[in-house]
């Protein structure tokens, strides 16, 4: 493992935004940032603010408190469709100090950033940078809503029952406002011969870990849904627990206003460029390239506003959890550019997704009951909600679709690919209507189409989350745990990801997940 001899500590690290009044831009409360500087003085106030804490548990809620919830709460829904996303009247003072700032607040971001205010509340000044506040272009746009345990390695799997627990248990942590309207039918998730094996030692392994789905072959898949085709299958398998739906859009609000609720601030820009700062006490092991002159540390982001005026923030800790745009802000840090561990770039792509809402009358077309149904072929589809309407999507192949590398609908890609493929495996959507369709870009990691979760080996102070290829959003939740407990324990707790970490690219262990979960 690669490791460094000196420790950056949070606490010694003074974050206040010089261009907040007040209190505002001293989330601790303390007046004197010279005061403040003070590692024992700092703890002392943040042993304060818990006192503080546990006493307004037993306080009625301030009525202004609960207005400015709900303030957060409008400004947190979003929808591609026509909402023009937070005013920008309301947004937060910008920081120029903090101590967490994360790149991207999408699921992934806005987990990270809830985990850590759920956990530090004031004790740590959190930004959140999302360059798109309506989210027009973010995976969330394209999102199935899947939660899924099908997976074929350990680490896939306990996220998703992680995910699972902790949507059961939603109300708890977000209230009712943004219910996530959970729908249990589970996955469907069908092989031929040639994935016949492996879809069956896959099941074997989710169930010994505490998953509960059910194997099915094609007379049993025809006699539990008998609107199924099972031409070309040779196995089925079935979830029956702690699988479902969910609406990813609510997931995503809720994470945003809850954190937002605890103090962490969203900046409408994007990050350009970083500031680096020359650090001659510091050594890496293991890379001689950064010991032969000085080693540069990441010290600022340089955030390009709507108005394309630019401010810098210096942080004590940065994450790179910006989706399909990781790969280019690696680049900003010199990751992929640089000499020794920086050679070794952030794998990530963009990849197109189409999906489409469709519509039938027929008969015999699947009811309540109805799973996702992951195809072979990578199509899938779900009902949506009652009266035969149903989503439906498949993934685009950048070697044929000559839009794949943006948000275009092509008109003739339902007909020629998405269209054959429903019929083929359920008969009664020969007649569906087409009522709607859009398409919108995903990470891809391009290395082994699994994620990056950790700290980058090279610097001090940075961490990873992306590259989660197509199952993001059911992973965000334990993905932002996951990056909370490497910030505030400096390991990992809940579940242990090591073997998702940027390390595995530079000595080449690729870990490939074996099927074709959407989320």
């Amino acid at each position: 493992m690669l490791r460094y001899r000196h420790v950056v500590r949070i606490l010694t690290h003074r974050s206040y935004s010089s261009g907040a009044s007040g209190n505002d831009g001293n989330p601790g409360g303390s007046d004197s940032p010279d005061e403040d500087k003070h590692p024992i003085r700092r703890t002392f106030r943040i042993l304060g603010n818990d006192m503080r804490k546990v006493k307004e548990f037993f306080v009625p809620k301030d009525p202004i408190a609960e207005d400015t919830t709900q303030r957060i709460l409008t400004q947190s829904k979003f929808n591609f469709e026509g909402d023009k996303g937070p005013d920008p009247s309301q947004l937060d003072e910008f920081q120029t100090h903090c101590d967490v700032l994360i790149i991207g607040g999408g699921g992934v971001g806005s987990s990270i950033a809830y985990w850590l205010k759920e956990k530090a509340r004031d004790g740590l000044n959190v930004v959140v940078v999302e360059k798109d506040e309506t989210y027009a272009q973010s995976a969330t746009r394209v999102s199935v809503g899947g939660l899924c345990q099908q997976f074929s390695l350990p680490e896939n799997i306990q996220m998703s029952l992680f995910a699972a627990d902790f949507l059961r248990n939603a109300k708890e942590q977000f209230g009712s406002a943004v219910p996530l309207n959970f729908t249990p039918q589970g996955h469907l998730l069908l092989a031929g011969e040639e994935g016949a094996e492996s879809l069956k030692n896959a099941s074997q392994l989710q169930n010994e870990l505490g998953a509960r789905n059910e194997l099915l072959t094609p007379d049993r898949l025809a006699a539990r849904f008998p609107w199924l085709n099972t031409k070309g299958v040779a196995l089925g398998c079935h979830g029956i627990e702690k699988e479902g739906w969910f609406n990813s859009w609510a997931l995503l609000t809720n994470f945003r206003r809850s954190a937002g609720g605890h103090g962490a601030h969203f900046v409408n820009g994007e990050v350009v460029d970083f500031d680096f700062q020359e650090q001659p006490d510091i050594t890496v092991s293991g890379d001689n390239s950064a010991n032969e002159g000085c080693f540069d540390s990441l010290d600022k982001a340089v955030i390009q506003l709507p108005d394309g005026t630019r401010r810098t923030c210096k942080f004590a800790l940065c994450v790179i959890a910006a989706g399909a745009n990781s790969g280019n802000v690696g680049r900003l840090a010199r990751i992929g550019t640089g000499a020794g561990m920086l050679r070794v770039p952030l794998p990530i792509d963009a990849r197109k997704r189409y999906m489409y809402a469709i519509t039938t009358q027929a008969q015999n077309a699947p009811g309540m009951a109805m799973p996702i149904i992951i195809d072979s072929n990578g199509t899938f589809i779900r009902r949506d909600g009652l009266g035969g309407n149903y989503i439906c999507g498949h993934n685009s192949d950048s070697q044929v679709d000559p839009n794949s590398n943006n948000c275009l609908v092509d008109p003739q890609y339902f007909e020629q690919h998405i269209r054959p493929a429903l019929v083929e495996r359920v008969p009664a959507f020969e007649a569906v209507t087409v009522v709607d369709s859009w398409a919108g870009l995903y990470e891809h990691n391009v290395y082994d189409e699994n994620g990056i979760v950790g700290p980058h080996p090279y610097y001090h102070n940075l961490y990873i989350a992306t590259g989660f290829s197509g199952h993001g959003i059911q992973q965000s939740v334990a993905v932002g745990r996951a990056i909370c407990e490497l910030i505030m324990d400096g390991q990992f707790r809940t579940i242990d990801l090591s073997r998702l970490s940027f390390d595995r690219l530079i000595v080449d262990r690729p870990m490939y997940e074996l099927n074709n979960v959407l989320s």
